[in-house]
């Protein structure tokens, strides 16, 4: 049946919510793995019934899982993520050198032209591949080669968190870590460059280093791949040279801190964002939660806030909590630490719950079905 199957990594497990085109009336299937941290699950574009799971816990460690009957039923797949060659230190958080550790896996990026292969972002950050439906973890240690050993991780940890795969050229691969930038393959992950000029983060030693810089998530429209836009600590940014030239957007926004940024399915220069008060101050300015809006990619934003609580709210709203449909009116959706799932219909116009009081959400990931 036509409609939209909502993915959702929870602190205490994942959750498959599903509707039809209208998008008003949602069946809540779960929690999946209950009681683990989900902290996100994405279906292949090559074989939506195929869907890859991260699980991880402090106290059992990290577990991957795979659905291949649209996330009813799940099975464990391989689990040793060993760095390439000695691993060698990173930066600490007091500038000290620390040693490569896996902690667990942040995001999953399933190819666009093979369900078998799929992407994995870790923390401590590094790049990993699957060929064979995720039994196998190959490290590709290129992006560790670019100046790895001056990496340090941010508050949340040292995660590869984004991966952005051009749907028109598969090879060419944008990926963002907390903190220490953006990077972007040409040749499938196996060389990087660092793709970071244009931005200030005021908080570090140099403030226009290569490195260092605590991006927050970046996205891209399919149709328009050499413009990506940055949700950085502080700044929202745009490029228009895929990566090589940045400049700031962030206009008339009441704060520009924030974590996810997404863009509209259909309109490349239609982006959304949910600015958060400050870096201590985890929810949104003045109680009220509001998506903004920009049609304009950037510096003209407009507050979305119809069906959105707008007093007494503080919650907060994650990098990996943000996606959209592809459906004829774009559906926009949103998971917050409240445990709140939020759905707009119509690109922001008008929001609904679709559901409330799961546990606090870590990621919302949208598949459109046909």
């Amino acid at each position: 049946m036509p409609g939209v199957r909502l993915l959702v990594g929870t602190r205490k497990g994942a959750f498959v919510i599903t509707s039809d085109t209208a998008r008003k009336k949602w069946d809540v299937s779960g929690p999946f793995f209950g009681g683990w941290e989900m902290y996100h699950l994405k279906g292949s574009p090559v074989n939506p019934d195929r869907i890859y799971a991260s699980q991880s816990s402090s106290w059992f460690g990290q577990q991957m899982q795979r659905s291949d009957d649209g996330g009813k039923t799940w099975n464990p797949i391989g689990n040793k993520f060993a760095y390439s060659g000695t691993p060698g230190t990173h930066q600490w958080y007091d500038g000290t050198p620390h040693p490569w550790e896996f902690k667990r896996v942040w995001h999953v990026e399933p190819s666009v032209t093979d369900a078998d292969t799929v992407y994995a972002g870790v923390e401590d950050a590094a790049f990993f591949r699957s060929t064979d439906g995720g039994q196998n973890w190959e490290e590709m240690p290129g992006l560790r080669d670019q100046q790895g050993s001056k990496w340090a991780p941010g508050a949340g940890g040292m995660g590869l968190h984004t991966i952005l795969i051009d749907q028109n050229n598969p090879n060419r691969i944008f990926i963002a870590i907390s903190a220490a930038g953006a990077f972007r393959s040409e040749d499938g992950g196996n060389t990087w460059k660092v793709i970071t000029k244009g931005l200030h983060s005021q908080y570090i030693p140099d403030p226009t280093a290569e490195i260092g810089h605590c991006v927050h998530r970046i996205c891209m429209h399919k149709d328009k791949p050499n413009t990506l836009y940055m949700q950085k600590h502080w700044d929202v940014l745009r490029t228009d040279d895929s990566g090589d030239n940045w400049h700031e957007v962030s206009g008339n926004l009441p704060t520009d801190f924030g974590f996810c940024i997404d863009v509209h399915a259909h309109e490349p220069e239609t982006i959304y964002v949910v600015p958060i008060k400050s870096d201590s101050e985890h929810y949104p300015m003045d109680g009220a939660l509001r998506v903004y809006r920009s049609k304009t990619g950037g510096n003209d934003w407009e507050p979305m806030t119809k069906g959105l609580p707008q007093e007494n709210c503080y919650v907060n709203v994650l990098r990996d909590a943000m996606a959209v449909d592809s459906l004829d009116d774009c559906g926009v959706y949103f998971g917050t630490t409240g445990g709140q799932v939020y759905c707009s219909p119509d690109g922001g116009d008008n929001w609904a719950p679709v559901v409330r009081d799961l546990p606090a959400v870590l990621s919302v990931e949208v598949q459109t079905l046909k």
